[in-house]
């Protein structure tokens, strides 16, 4: 079946990728890394929002471009939730103008990048930065998407 997304928009932003979109690249993480009937939440949310999480959750007073947190289950439940995640609009559009990508390809890159956040993988350490980068980029690649990394400057 693949993912179930509870898609929350709090946000008066244009060009917001649509549920079936969502549940493409959900899905393409949770087939990358063999899991299954997951549950998710995906907040879109603008910028006040976003700082406002950010400063709460990481004692960061700025907007960031994705959040997430993971569902802390307890041992003796089984449920499939995976947990939220927290994308702020305009800052997705701001980096995607700034980095030279699509819209969509960073909307890609950023869903995905906090599925994987809600999994388990992280990028404190060098290592484990370099893992998640490489996963990102093979499922990034398999969905025809460029490599978010390679950063080109048109002039």
């Amino acid at each position: 079946m693949g993912a179930t997304i509870d898609l929350q928009c709090a946000s008066d932003e244009p060009d917001l990728p649509d549920h079936k979109i969502l549940v493409k690249w959900v899905d393409a993480v949770l087939k990358y890394n063999s899991v299954a009937d997951k549950e998710l939440t995906i907040r879109l949310v603008d910028i006040a929002e976003s700082q406002q999480l950010n400063l709460r959750w990481r004692q960061r007073n700025n907007p960031t471009n994705v959040l997430s947190f993971p569902f802390e289950c307890p041992p003796e439940v089984n449920i499939p939730l995976l947990g939220d995640i927290v994308i702020c609009v305009p800052l997705v559009a701001t980096e995607a103008a700034e980095q030279h990508k699509t819209l969509y390809s960073h909307w890609a890159h950023l869903v995905i990048h906090g599925v994987l956040h809600l999994l388990g993988y992280d990028h404190i350490e060098e290592q484990q930065a370099q893992i998640m980068e490489s996963i990102e980029v093979e499922i990034l690649a398999d969905l025809n998407y460029p490599n978010p990394y390679h950063i080109t400057d048109p002039s």
